[in-house]
């Protein structure tokens, strides 16, 4: 008897220890199962996509409509007739002054407010992403990837989802106008014109210039970009292949840029960087020459369009020059936080891309003629080099003087 309890309480002890290693097998299984299950799930989420484009309109649009001067619909359908009489006093004026007809373009204009222009480039942005999309979730959550790189990828589309409504949002609080053109598209459209009331009838309050012809000054800005695409079917696919040769490569080198491109913009914003953009500084010397050759022509398009829309609206738009004169300061003065954003987006690009492109053309026209700007638009060949844009001269001696090594 003795003995026998001595070797009891061993037994039990030892069936004890038996079972709860075996519980926590089970548990750790079960966990496992668990773990997998939710893996596999995580990465069926985040390969839905790098961005949730139902959230970010939802967000850009609550923030462009909650600024002041939002219209109704009624205001919106009203202001309609308006843009057809603009319309009908741009259009032949401007077939006339650059000898290309534009037929349909009038019936290609729409008035609409900051939520319509919103959704419209949703549309632009899915595009453009959706050509590298693939490819990059490829690389941050391959098959059986697990858990911790899809939760970083559906952190990232929480993150990116945010700052694309946060930018839409901002932007459609200030574009006035847009020719709209699926630059990525299959199918050869020609674009349609947006105008954005809202926005226009803020600005012309706070110009302080009469509403009517500030309208008609829009619309022969935008009616031009129509000019530069329409009357020339080349100008289309050559920026087409220049955008899906930067995606492309892009995609390939994008797992590369997190904290490269922290560092690029910590420069920028301490004024550490000198002579590139901040985004530059993130590019192979390929992505760099791509880059620079399609600034040259969007400085051209946008040039080209502010030239016109001064040069033609004199005899158009009643007084064209105070309308210039109080725009174009008001581009030159923003407030602190427009800067900045502008900056972080790269949105500044583009208002340099104003000045350096209507620089470049207005020098051609008086050193040469209005008729010189003809040959801009002959081929890819006749654009300016990026260089040129900011030497006017020696586009004049390649093109028009014939000298210099062709492109």
């Amino acid at each position: 008897m003795t003995a026998e309890r001595r070797r009891g309480p061993g037994r039990g002890t030892q069936w004890a220890v038996d079972r709860r290693w075996q519980a926590g097998f089970l548990i750790g299984s079960a966990l496992g199962v668990a773990a997998t299950v939710v893996g596999r799930r995580a990465e069926r989420s985040a390969r839905q996509g790098l961005v949730d484009w139902v959230a970010v309109e939802r967000l850009a649009a609550a923030r462009a409509s909650n600024a002041p001067g939002r219209l109704t619909p009624l205001e919106l359908h009203a202001a309609e007739a308006a843009y057809r009489e603009a319309m009908a006093i741009v259009v032949p004026r401007l077939a006339e002054a650059l000898g290309t007809a534009l037929p349909g373009v009038v019936d290609r204009a729409s008035v609409v407010d900051r939520a319509g222009w919103v959704k419209a480039n949703i549309v632009t942005f899915k595009a453009l992403i959706s050509k590298m999309e693939g490819q990059l979730l490829n690389q941050v959550v391959p098959a059986g990837g697990g858990l911790p790189a899809a939760a970083m990828v559906i952190a990232n589309r929480w993150l990116t989802t945010r700052q694309l409504g946060f930018l839409l949002g901002f932007m459609g609080t200030r574009v006035l106008g847009q020719y709209d053109l699926a630059l990525l598209s299959a199918e050869a459209e020609d674009g349609r014109l947006l105008f954005v009331e809202e926005n226009i009838r803020a600005s012309a309050r706070s110009l302080d210039v009469p509403i009517g012809p500030f309208r008609t000054w829009i619309a022969l800005h935008e009616t031009t970009h129509a000019f530069e695409f329409e009357g020339h079917p080349w100008l289309r696919p050559y920026l087409a292949e220049r955008l899906e040769r930067q995606l492309t490569l892009f995609s390939g080198s994008a797992t590369t840029l997190g904290g490269d491109a922290l560092r690029a913009l910590g420069r920028s914003l301490r004024g550490e960087a000198q002579g590139e953009h901040w985004m530059e500084r993130l590019m192979t010397p390929e992505q760099r020459s791509l880059f620079r050759e399609t600034q040259a022509v969007m400085s051209l398009l946008e040039g080209f369009s502010d030239y016109v829309m001064d040069e033609v609206g004199k005899g158009i738009v009643p007084g064209v020059e105070r309308i210039s004169a109080r725009f174009h300061e008001r581009r030159e003065h923003r407030t602190g936080f427009e800067r900045a954003v502008l900056r972080l987006t790269g949105m500044d690009l583009k208002m340099e891309q104003y000045r350096k492109g209507e620089r470049f053309v207005r020098a051609v026209a008086e050193a040469r003629g209005r008729t010189a700007l003809d040959r801009i638009w002959e081929s890819p060949a006749t654009l300016p080099r990026p260089e040129e844009i900011e030497r006017p001269a020696a586009w004049i001696e390649r093109v028009l003087d014939g000298h210099g090594a062709p492109a």
